[in-house]
């Protein structure tokens, strides 16, 4: 038998028009959010849309101002680069005169040194202590000093020269990042919304933390420009201390030489009139000695004149010893012949001691002679060596200002 199905329930009047109204008023309430939502959603878009565009624009902005800041820096760091560069160059022409300086004094040191060695080739009483040494000596230990402080100029211009490329170095590192930051804003500044390949570079939204603040961004390229600024200002100070240096050191060794060099012709006159003097002086021993000569065989001649005259006295003595007896008279003649011998003999002995006195005076002569012509001879060592050896080899000092 079937079963029978119960009807569905029905509603009254009320219920049905209650759950109209009620429908009705779901639908208005869900179409009423709805149109708030699209109307919401619409003045968030388009207030998004311009903070979007008023943000990008401000973003444009700074990166602008940016650009023109780090361009400012730029060139500043390019115009201290340049003037640290140049600076750098000039010191660099100054070092080489420096060491062109140093060079210049090896030349009149060697000279003065070999000078001094020569004269110490003089002989006998030429071997003397005299100005020409004294100013010599002096020669040597100025040149010398010049040197000494040329090489510590040098050595000040060689570390000058590190300091400036040591400032030149962090000037470029400064600016090469000044050049990438730059093109990396440059290149940030054309991004727009239309532009191919950009991204999303969610890693990146960030504030590293190595980065430093503007204060700390300006006063890094104000402290290099500084630096570079105050090693230029050194650099400027040491180049003039060069100049005064250079100028000082030249006039220095230039007097110096001029009054070795005056005190070697004053040397070289006193020398040339001592030797005139010697040689004025031997002409007149020598014609001394040839009329000492002259003398000294006079008085050979004048004693072996009387050997004659003793002879025939005595010989006349001698016979008449044999005068027989009473004849053997002690008669004037006999007398006179007894004076005659011993005057002859008197004047024999004077004139031999006249010859012993001329022999003497003679070898005196001859000695003196001797001693003239050798201090000639050492005169005429000493001129060679002061005009010849010496004035010559200096006549290739050339000083001038390095």
């Amino acid at each position: 038998m079937a079963k029978l199905v119960s009807p569905p329930p029905k509603f009254t009047q009320d219920e049905w028009t209650v759950s109209n109204l009620t429908k009705y008023h779901t639908a208005e309430a869900e179409r009423s959010r709805s149109e708030r939502l699209i109307a919401e959603s619409q003045r968030l878009m388009n207030e998004t849309e311009q903070t979007t565009r008023r943000t990008q624009r401000d973003v444009n902005k700074k990166l602008e101002q940016r650009i023109d800041d780090v361009d400012f820096w730029k060139s500043e760091l390019d115009r201290k680069l340049e003037e640290i560069t140049n600076e750098t160059d000039m010191m660099l022409e100054y070092k080489t005169r420096l060491e062109k300086g140093i060079e210049a004094c090896e030349e009149p040191l060697r000279i003065a040194q070999t000078c001094l060695a020569n004269r110490q080739n003089r002989a006998s009483i030429d071997l003397v202590h005299d100005d020409v040494e004294r100013q010599l000596l002096k020669e040597v230990e100025t040149i010398q000093g010049v040197m000494e402080l040329l090489m510590r100029t040098h050595e000040q211009a060689v570390e000058q020269i590190r300091l400036n490329r040591s400032a030149k170095f962090h000037l470029e590192k400064d600016l090469r990042d000044k050049l990438s930051a730059l093109n990396i804003d440059d290149f940030c500044s054309t991004l727009t919304n239309n532009t191919p390949d950009i991204g999303y570079a969610g890693s990146a939204v960030k504030i590293q933390a190595n980065s430093v603040t503007p204060q700390d961004w300006r006063s890094f390229s104000d402290d290099n420009i500084a630096k570079a600024d105050k090693q230029k200002n050194l650099s400027i100070q040491l180049r003039s201390l060069i100049d005064g240096v250079l100028v000082q050191t030249a006039d220095d060794m230039q007097k110096q030489v001029d009054a070795t060099n005056l005190a070697f012709r004053k040397r070289v006159d006193e020398t040339k009139l001592a030797k005139s003097k010697l040689e004025d002086h031997l002409g007149k021993v020598m014609d001394e000695v040839t009329s000492q000569e002259k003398n000294n065989a006079s008085l050979r001649k004048a004693i072996n004149d009387k050997e004659a005259p003793m002879q025939v006295a005595q010989t006349r003595l001698g016979n008449r010893e044999q005068r027989p007896n009473v004849e053997l008279c002690r008669d004037p003649v006999q007398y006179r012949l007894v004076g005659e011998v011993g005057e002859i003999s008197e004047n024999v002995q004077r004139l031999q001691e006249l010859l012993y006195a001329s022999d003497s005076e003679l070898k005196g002569l001859r000695r003196n002679q001797l001693i003239l012509e050798e201090d000639i001879e050492v005169k005429a060592n000493s001129l060679h060596i002061d005009e010849v050896q010496c004035m010559q080899l200096r006549e290739g000092i050339n000083i001038k200002s390095f």
